[in-house]
């Protein structure tokens, strides 16, 4: 079942220093973590102190509490003094108007996943609802070129996030809204950044997590701004070349309708080969692959599944493919 707000707010005030946490699962079974309640303290001032959020300001609490995204965003209202309006998660957190008034009230601060994002984009009232929103911020998974070229357009702060259960949510955002939007994330005040041997992230944020942390996250750094490429777990080495499976994602988003994953399997010739699989048809998707993706790249298997495997945060759960 999951946690009520009377549980976690039970939890945050009593003597523990600590409160439990559990990772996502997005690359393994998730697993339980302690975290120390001063850490989430001093990462909620700073979201708050970033975006310029004042005692009184509205937030809307739309996510899970059984993960980080949902604690923090109690915390940063106890920080900071927001005003919490609380909603069931679900994949319409700006819905049901006339059952949840509250919702349709101004709101000054809201953190979603994608899908929910793009859920409130296809209804209408929900869709004014959400530009009516100060500050948007958007984490959990991957925001493609279509929901971004339709954030932009928004008249206030829409963010995307960069973070873990580990850095207690996230220690940079990136502007997707305005003249502003960048594909490069700025990290916080006090966050220090530096690429491993294998181009992978190196976060020293030492106000939020007690140890330098190595990522999994292959990046580019420019000017201590940073954009992720993709996962290092997530590299195919096929016959000498090293492909990225988020960037062919990335190449096949504006043209696959159905959804889709690519992933990978051993192979005695090319030593790993790229896999497509999809919910929709097979040969829909090869032709989509032989016109979009350069030769060497494209899929050499393609397989059908009822249900692309996902987390319960909506991610891709690459881990529970047996391919």
């Amino acid at each position: 079942m999951a946690m009520s707000l009377e549980e976690f707010l039970e939890e945050w005030n009593n003597s523990s220093p600590y409160v439990h946490v559990q990772t996502s699962g997005s690359t393994g079974a998730p697993k339980p973590m302690l975290v120390e309640k001063r850490r989430m303290l001093n990462s909620a001032r700073i979201t708050c102190d970033f975006l310029e959020l004042r005692e009184g300001d509205t937030a809307l609490l739309c996510m899970s509490l059984d993960y980080i995204a949902g604690k923090m965003m109690v915390v940063r209202s106890l920080e900071r003094g927001l005003k919490l309006i609380v909603q069931e998660p679900s994949g319409h957190p700006l819905g049901h108007r006339g059952t949840v008034p509250s919702v349709s009230s101004s709101i000054d601060f809201a953190a979603m996943v994608p899908m929910q994002v793009y859920n409130s984009l296809q209804v209408p009232e929900e869709r004014e609802r959400l530009r009516q929103i100060k500050n948007l911020i958007i984490g959990g998974g991957a925001i493609d070129d279509a929901l971004a070229a339709e954030l932009k357009t928004f008249p206030h702060a829409v963010w995307s996030t960069y973070g873990m259960t580990e850095t207690l949510s996230h220690i940079a955002l990136r502007r997707l809204s305005g003249p502003e939007a960048s594909e490069f994330y700025t990290p916080f005040p006090g966050v220090h950044l530096s690429l491993s041997d294998e181009d992978c992230l190196i976060i020293d944020a030492p106000e939020v997590c007690p140890e330098p942390l190595v990522t999994n996250d292959v990046a580019e750094l420019s000017s201590q701004k940073f954009k992720i490429l993709g996962r290092k777990d997530n590299i195919i080495c096929s016959g000498g070349l090293k492909i990225q499976a988020e960037e062919l994602e990335r190449q096949l988003r504006p043209f696959m309708r159905a959804p889709y994953l690519i992933s990978k399997r051993p192979d005695a010739k090319f030593g790993e080969i790229v896999v497509l699989l999809t919910e929709g048809s097979v040969d829909e998707a090869r032709e989509v692959c032989q016109r979009v993706l350069p030769k060497y790249h494209q899929p050499r298997a393609y397989i059908h599944l009822d249900h692309i495997p996902l987390t319960e945060t909506g991610k891709p759960a690459r881990f529970r493919l047996n391919i």
